[in-house]
């Protein structure tokens, strides 16, 4: 059977003050690389109507004119809410 052999190094203050800075930047670092994974948000026609406080047939034109990206599951549409919000244009 073999057995590991340990190392043990010491370290002075200073050096062991050094490893935990650099730690402690490298969580930075990765902490400001990962975003939080949000689920997508789905709306209905109707909630996208009320949204924009709009009719139906407007939902209707603006998904035929190309303003809106349906997404649909058998008779079913849906909207991603981030979708909407990319095709909303700021007015001068």
């Amino acid at each position: 059977m073999k057995y590991k052999q340990n190392t043990i190094h010491v370290l002075n203050a200073e050096e062991l003050s050094a490893h935990f800075k650099t730690i402690s930047e490298q969580l930075s670092e990765l902490k400001s690389n990962l975003q939080p994974i949000t689920p997508p948000v789905y709306l209905t026609r109707n909630e996208v109507a009320k949204m924009f406080d709009v009719d139906l047939s407007t939902i209707h034109n603006w998904c035929k004119s190309g303003n809106l990206k349906p997404l649909g599951i058998g008779s079913r549409v849906y909207f991603l809410r981030s979708d909407i919000e990319k095709s909303l244009t700021p007015l001068n």
